[in-house]
């Protein structure tokens, strides 16, 4: 029993593995659009970087890398489909999807959504902002984030819970910007992207532990999609 255990382990964590490469490689290949080379593509540098870090191998980064630029000879075509609707319990969520085929992505979500509740467009939008979010590490100790927020021109900052590290957030149009600045003044960008941020989350101590769990189980779900890039939840 003990070495079906171990051996049902490994497969969950390889295709946990699996899904991250799979959609790290998805944005990859949208950054190297805008040019192959990690030195002249901020965007790209840094999805380099978060590659490096979960262990992508090097042929899936490189093939990633020269498929988004145009240079095998294949065509890349992802839409971007944002889907909004209520987990259980009436806890909103948007979810965002990078698809090679609408006409498939859609009626799967809908399946997914059964234990919850699928929306129209705009239908939750309204209760999020979009903003840029921006995590990033002290380089060094006792870098401070809420004057490097201040400094840099982020709007507003969240430090992470366990890993030191904090999220910066900014307008959408000051991503850019406030990514390459934030260096300056003591921390590394581990990533950056646009999202959205719940305005009124529901506090996670107001479910039960049972509630909770259905809520996690549904996200999962969803996140397990391979079309699924990110999910936002209003959820604390």
């Amino acid at each position: 029993m003990g070495a079906q255990w171990k051996a049902k382990g490994k497969e969950l964590a390889a295709n946990a593995r699996g899904r991250v490469f799979g959609k790290l490689s998805k944005d990859i290949m949208i950054a190297a659009r805008s040019g192959a080379d990690p030195a002249a593509n901020a965007r790209l540098r840094l999805l380099v970087e978060q590659a490096r870090k979960v262990s992508m191998p090097k042929d899936t980064l490189d093939r990633a890398i020269k498929k988004g630029a145009g240079l095998t000879g294949e065509a890349v075509h992802f839409d971007h489909v944002i889907y909004e609707g209520y987990a259980p319990h009436r806890v909103p969520l948007m979810v965002e999807c990078l698809t090679d085929n609408v006409n498939r992505t859609a009626p799967e979500m809908r399946v997914l959504f059964r234990k919850g509740q699928l929306g129209t467009s705009g239908s939750v939008a309204w209760d999020f902002d979009h903003v840029g979010m921006i995590e990033a590490e002290p380089a060094a100790k006792g870098a401070d984030a809420e004057l490097a927020a201040i400094e840099a021109g982020a709007q507003d900052f969240e430090p992470g819970e366990e890993d030191g590290s904090t999220t910066f957030l900014t307008d959408p149009a000051d991503l850019d910007l406030v990514s390459r600045a934030l260096p300056t003044h003591g921390f590394t960008v581990l990533s950056a992207k646009l999202g959205y941020k719940a305005k009124n989350p529901i506090a996670a101590t107001s479910l039960s532990a049972e509630e909770l769990e259905e809520v996690e189980a549904f996200l999962a779900a969803i996140d397990a999609n391979d079309d699924v890039q990110n999910i936002y939840a209003g959820l604390n």
